[in-house]
């Protein structure tokens, strides 16, 4: 915000002794020449020479706002007092114009980067969507100014059900409360799609961060909420409400079609329970390990593009939204001030009630890396996954990584390793080799095939126990180069050849260097065959990892969008983990709304 200076009366002007003389005779000067301008406007009117309705209209800078769903009304409604009250920005009033869109609609849009935008403002419902554009490599440059407003994520029950769980008086931790709204059916709790509702991942991500905290087999606890929340999921946060019983009645508890508990922001559970009759009121539980916010980031969408008059003016607006009528405003349809606090009406209305600790202070926002370990658990959870795996062999792998006593194979070996920890026993994976002449004139060979991770194998075990010791096993081949390309065909073409419907099926390749096989297929060969296989009812993206500063990220990228995947670089090994579950997530995600 230092960049930025506000126009108009919202200057900070300055309060020391010496400057009060000139302020006196600036005033002295602007009063003048108010009087001077207000009897030449008097004239003009007289004349018919000037309307100020017309001139206000004429001159009037407009702005497009996309704003979340939930809190596009209230930022209308804002809009609208301003443009009523002629508030001005440099002289020029104000219009904003307010439609509501769904965040990650905006995101996906964005870090697409393929069209203009048609609004030069964004307000999101959390920050979160922010870290999805900028981590696109097309996107449209956003610029993240402040939040106005917040909301806590809550889990929302009809009463019958907040009953049985002891509401108001038994407070939970997320994992307690999730555990006991799910042990034995005992609440039917739905979810928006974490994919696509901040809310839905804000409240998996403290989920798993408080089975951490409980210790033992955090993961297994939380694919297994995982696995029962993607079983009533819903699209986005407007439809995972219409999933609710519509009223406390038998008939509408006793539904198996409806839910009983759902994941939901206070705000939306406000709105909820202040519509008319007959939608069922709602109480909220606030886990007393914190609750995440919403947090509505303020953001200006391709800045660079925007004119003077315009970016003074979406400022100028922005402030305006943090005055105490447009915080009034806010409060009336149901949200915090951005530190988390707000008045009792708020919370009662919501469906909160003491001794719920809903004056808790947030939980501390997760991070990035959290958030997107979560979204790739979710996607493996929601489709379950059928991948091989590919590593490079080469000889560069036994490099030594900076920082550590230890090569790329072995680091490369551990993230593997840990990775597959995030994986269902319904999960297929398998492994590939690869190094120049390394199975006679191929570059490639199989070490496990593609097997489910549950399945028993021959000697005792199962198919995990087998993937993870062929992981360990793997050791670079002295004086081997990387055969990349025709690595990449036949891995590709195998796992066509194999597809399985109704999972998402993708060949992951990490790779430390460029293909080094004169002998292979071209690069414009490869891609021209990967573009002639590819086929959109048979979804098989390639996700390709660059491991290390030899790597080059643009050809695996260019080699891997042909198939509706992408590629990724690492410059530390370790993060393996964390980018696999960032590209099963994209692809999976693109692959859903491609079909849908």
């Amino acid at each position: 915000m230092g960049r930025h200076s506000l126009p108009d009366d919202y200057a900070r002007q300055d309060s020391g002794g010496g400057s009060r003389p000139r302020h006196r005779r600036t005033v002295a000067l602007a009063t003048m020449l108010v009087l001077t301008v207000a009897a030449g406007t008097a004239v003009a009117v007289r004349s018919g020479l000037l309307s100020f309705s017309e001139s206000c209209e004429d001159s009037a800078v407009r702005l497009s706002m996309v704003a979340s769903p939930d809190i596009a009304p209230a930022v209308h409604a804002v809009a609208d007092q301003a443009r009523k009250d002629g508030v001005r920005s440099d002289g020029h009033c104000l219009y904003v114009q307010v439609v509501a869109r769904d965040s990650y609609k905006v995101a996906e849009a964005l870090s697409a980067g393929a069209r203009t935008p048609d609004y030069q403002v964004w307000l999101p419902d959390s920050d979160l969507w922010l870290d999805r554009v900028q981590g696109g490599g097309n996107s449209i440059p956003i610029t993240p100014e402040d939040s106005i407003a917040s909301s806590p994520v809550t889990l929302a029950m009809i009463p019958s059900a907040a009953k049985t769980l002891g509401w108001p008086r038994k407070k939970y931790s997320w994992a307690e409360l999730t555990a006991a709204a799910t042990e034995s059916d005992k609440v039917r709790l739905g979810a928006a799609d974490p994919a696509r509702s901040a809310t839905g991942l804000l409240a998996l991500t403290s989920i798993a961060a408080s089975s951490d905290e409980q210790g033992g087999d955090s993961d297994t606890r939380v694919a297994a909420t995982a696995k029962l929340l993607a079983q009533r999921m819903s699209d986005g946060d407007t439809q995972v409400l219409e999933t609710l019983a519509q009223d406390d009645s038998g008939a509408e508890g006793g539904n198996p079609q409806r839910n009983q508990a759902v994941l939901l922001s206070e705000q939306a559970a406000f709105a909820h329970n202040a519509a008319p009759a007959g939608g069922g009121k709602l109480d909220l539980f606030y886990p007393k390990d914190g609750t995440p916010l919403l947090d509505y980031p303020y953001t200006l969408v391709n800045e660079m593009k925007l004119s003077t008059d315009e970016s003074r003016a979406a400022l100028r607006f922005m402030t305006l939204l943090g005055q105490e009528s447009a915080r009034r405003t806010l409060a009336q349809h149901g949200f915090r001030a951005t530190d988390g606090t707000t008045g009792e009406a708020v919370v009662a209305s919501a469906g909160g009630r003491v001794p719920q600790p809903y004056a808790t202070p947030s939980a501390v926002p997760p991070s990035a890396e959290a958030l997107q370990e979560t979204l790739g658990m979710w996607t493996i959870t929601v489709q379950s996954a059928r991948l091989t795996t590919v590593v490079d062999a080469s000889g560069s792998m036994a490099t030594i990584v900076p920082g550590r006593n230890q090569s790329r194979m072995d680091v490369t070996k551990a993230s593997l390793i840990q990775a597959l920890g995030q994986f269902t026993p319904d999960d297929e994976i398998g492994l590939w080799e690869f190094a120049t002449t390394l199975d006679g004139d191929k570059d490639y060979r199989t070490m496990v095939p593609t097997a489910r991770l549950g399945d028993p194998v021959k000697g005792g075990g199962t198919h995990r126990e087998k993937l993870a010791a062929a992981f360990s096993a793997l050791q670079p081949v002295p004086n081997g180069a990387t055969g990349l390309y025709d690595t990449t065909l036949a891995a590709y073409q195998a796992a066509q050849a194999t597809y399985v419907k109704g999972k998402f099926n993708a060949v992951v390749i990490l790779t430390d260097g460029s293909n080094q096989d004169y002998r292979s297929i071209s690069r414009s060969g490869l891609i021209s065959e990967l573009k002639r296989l590819a086929d959109p009812e048979r979804p098989v993206p390639l996700l390709a990892i660059a491991v290390g500063p030899e790597a080059d990220r643009e050809e695996v990228d260019e080699i891997a969008k042909v198939t509706g995947g992408g590629g990724y670089q690492v410059t530390d090994p370790a993060d393996i983990q964390a980018v696999i579950l960032q590209a099963v997530m994209t692809a999976g995600q693109n692959s859903r709304d491609a079909q849908q």
